[in-house]
């Protein structure tokens, strides 16, 4: 569950109110697309109290699913920093963003106030989520503002850190020893491997000196998919989350239901001793262009029941038309319940 990122901070902190009298909240928002100029004027915000958490936590409990909470660290922190400037690295006010994608905004990382904050806000969150694994994000992070600082600079010196890369994993790291510590275990997007998956983030590398901890379950989005294999060699469980395959907010000529339905997970060139590494498989669905529930429902159905069979079907036992025949009884379900869904093309015989 997604819960913070540059554009709001969803989840109530008690310790720190300003997240969400401040960060929750933005006064318009991009719409139209990532390259548009167009902006809806209104104000747009909300929050999830302590409460609603426990009580969306038990009712998936209820139902055998264990909801894993996700902050961001330490990139898509702007609306984090909005209520808190000392908590970026320019130390600047900046307001909540209204423009989506990937912001400059990174945690101040030689500031140990940061740290005591983050360990403040997963204190009150693993109180609410009691599942094993929790997930610090870690994706896009834009390195200009380490970059430009000589606070930055001097604290990378001073802890034998050589690139900016290196620099995120070391902050991955302790994140790490610090929910090991709650008896939680970590998850996060790919790049908290220290690999480069951006132009922006591209840095030359001798040899990566910094070693993501182990234990680490690695989300895996972006990329070649050489990469699941190299970090499955490296020893970490894996969430295969590759995008070109499991973004629901992508659309049905990107993402055509047969595509969703033919993803396999574990990679066929994977050695069978590293086969046990794919812990499951991922299916996304980000909502920045998704103003209504309809539009949402639109592209997560039929296309979940597809990553259904992906995550609990054997590959050998797959059939494309045999399951758009039993779509027909989940379709009449999702019309009792009042879902739409997306009629995709029927396939050639």
């Amino acid at each position: 569950w997604h819960l913070t990122d540059d554009q709001g901070w969803r989840i109530e902190i008690k310790k720190y109110p300003k997240l969400t009298e401040i960060g929750a909240f933005r006064d318009s928002t991009q719409i139209g697309g990532f390259n548009s100029t167009k902006y809806d004027p209104n104000p747009h915000g909300g929050f999830y109290t302590q409460d609603d958490i426990r009580e969306i936590v038990a009712y998936a409990t209820a139902r055998h699913i264990n909801i894993i909470p996700e902050i961001e660290i330490p990139g898509h922190a702007s609306a984090s920093i909005a209520a808190y400037p000392w908590l970026g690295t320019t130390g600047k006010q900046i307001k909540v963003s209204c423009r989506f994608g990937v912001h400059h905004e990174v945690y101040n990382v030689a500031n140990p106030k940061v740290f005591d904050f983050l360990d403040d806000v997963i204190d009150e969150m693993i109180q609410l989520f009691p599942g094993e694994i929790f997930h610090i994000g870690g994706d896009e992070v834009r390195y200009n503002h380490w970059k430009e600082s000589e606070e930055t600079r001097k604290f990378m010196e001073e802890k034998g850190i050589q690139t900016y890369p290196e620099l995120q994993v070391w902050i991955t790291n302790l994140m790490s020893e610090k929910l090991k510590a709650k008896g939680r275990r970590m998850m996060g997007w790919n790049e908290i491997t220290g690999v480069q998956l951006h132009d922006y983030q591209q840095e030359k590398v001798q040899k990566q000196e910094q070693k993501l901890s182990e234990g680490t379950i690695v989300q895996i989005w972006k990329g070649s998919p050489e990469l699941i294999k190299a970090t499955a060699e490296q020893g970490y469980d894996i969430l295969n989350s590759y995008n070109r395959y499991t973004y629901l907010d992508y659309d049905y000529n990107t993402i055509p239901l047969e595509k969703a339905y033919t993803f396999n997970p574990i990679p066929t060139d994977l050695p069978k001793s590293l086969e046990s590494k794919i812990l499951g498989v991922g299916c996304q669905m980000w909502g920045e262009f998704i103003p209504t529930v309809k539009e949402m429902n639109l592209k997560v159905y039929p296309r979940i029941a597809a990553y259904a069979e992906v995550g609990w079907t054997r590959p050998d036992q797959k059939d494309f038309k045999r399951f758009t025949q039993s779509l027909q009884k989940l379709k009449a379900i999702w019309k009792k319940e009042g879902i739409e869904y997306y009629e995709t093309p029927q396939p050639k015989k």
